[in-house]
């Protein structure tokens, strides 16, 4: 089953919105097929496994991250594709909370009088798939929250600068998270200030996260790297009615998807905003701020993972706070979350926390 994790890891950010599937087929001790959800969610893990295992397949015993689905969509069942196999026993790490199958897979393959055990590292299948669930339980994608800052938790100076806080190597753990997420999500001011590019670069990965900016003016401008990349690597924009026509029409020109959310106060509404990306199939979303829409993240309880990049400089209280004004008069009111890991990264360093 690790075997199995471990190949479903491998599709984070590529099968959106499938979840990632590892499989393995064992037969007589040896490793005969073994497989995981391609890019854009087909073929699935279990028929590659099965290509692979050929005839060994009958009579083996085959270890999944998540319960073999049992209904018709784009592919047959994988639960009929294990059946006709002749596979012996299924070892399945979750049910599939999808209700086109949450236990339908498992009870079709006991039907057909295959041996099906559950629960075997749930937790880290759970982990593995948590976008894919949060999708289906709660309509929005895993929101992950980074927030780089100084030892006294500055993003830049008072005069804007920012290059660099954190050293290369805290820069290149970065575009791995990206690289594991679906999406990369900014807000404007972020996206004026910076001319960011939002993509994975240095790590000879060809695939590229949707670049998703929260402006609700759409005043973002044209000639940016976002507006002239937008047919090479998706931009989605969210915005809210007040955005003028042609601001509309101009970005649909560039090639960028537009979803208007609702606005709540002169702002974008963040629950509205993760609705939205969840609808068009995003499991897994990377929020690299600014400080206005991290606050915003964590105000309305969305944000379900923080990466935190400490470097160890201060700049002082004149700098850019990372975060904006939380409004919070009460320290029980504020959000807490749990510590995952620390690990070092050059001169800098990485806390991984996780809601409570």
């Amino acid at each position: 089953m690790n075997h199995a994790l471990m190949l479903a890891r491998r599709g984070l950010g590529r099968v959106w919105p499938n979840p990632s599937v590892g499989c393995v087929i064992v037969k007589d001790g040896l490793v005969v097929g073994r497989g995981h959800t391609a890019p854009g969610g087909r073929p699935h893990g279990e028929p590659q496994a099965l290509a692979m295992a050929g005839d060994a397949a009958r009579g083996a015993t085959v270890y999944v991250t998540l319960e073999p689905c049992s209904h018709f969509g784009k592919t047959p069942p994988c639960a009929q594709a294990l059946i006709d196999a002749g596979v012996a026993r299924v070892v399945s790490a979750l049910t599939d909370d999808d209700p086109r199958v949450a236990g339908g897979g498992h009870q079709m393959l006991r039907d057909a009088g295959i041996t099906v055990d559950t629960g075997l590292c749930a937790d880290e299948a759970q982990q593995i798939n948590e976008g894919f669930f949060n999708r289906v339980n709660q309509g929005r994608p895993m929101l992950t929250l980074k927030l780089a800052s100084s030892f006294d938790g500055r993003i830049a100076m008072a005069s804007g600068e920012s290059q660099w806080i954190t050293g290369p190597e805290a820069r290149r753990n970065v575009h791995m998270e990206r690289a594991c997420h679906d999406a990369v999500l900014v807000g404007a001011g972020t996206a004026r200030a910076d001319d960011p590019s939002l993509n994975v670069r240095g790590l000879g990965i060809t695939h590229q996260p949707v670049r998703v900016i929260a402006a609700r003016m759409l005043d973002i401008p044209l000639t940016g790297k976002l507006a002239q990349t937008a047919r090479d690597i998706p931009v989605w924009l969210l915005h809210g009615a007040s955005a003028l026509p042609e601001r509309r029409e101009a970005w649909g020109a560039c090639g960028a998807k537009l979803f208007e959310v609702d606005e709540i106060n002169g702002t974008l509404c963040p629950q509205s905003m993760m609705q939205a990306l969840g609808s068009a199939g995003l499991t897994r979303v990377y929020c690299e701020g600014g400080g206005s829409l991290a606050a915003a993240m964590l105000r309305a309880d969305l944000a379900d993972h923080v990466s935190g990049y400490t470097a160890g400089v201060m700049l002082g209280a004149e700098g850019l706070a990372s975060l904006a004004p939380m409004g919070f008069e009460h320290l029980a009111d504020t959000p807490r979350f749990d510590l995952r890991d620390v690990r070092r990264l050059g001169a800098d360093i990485l806390h991984r926390w996780q809601r409570k």
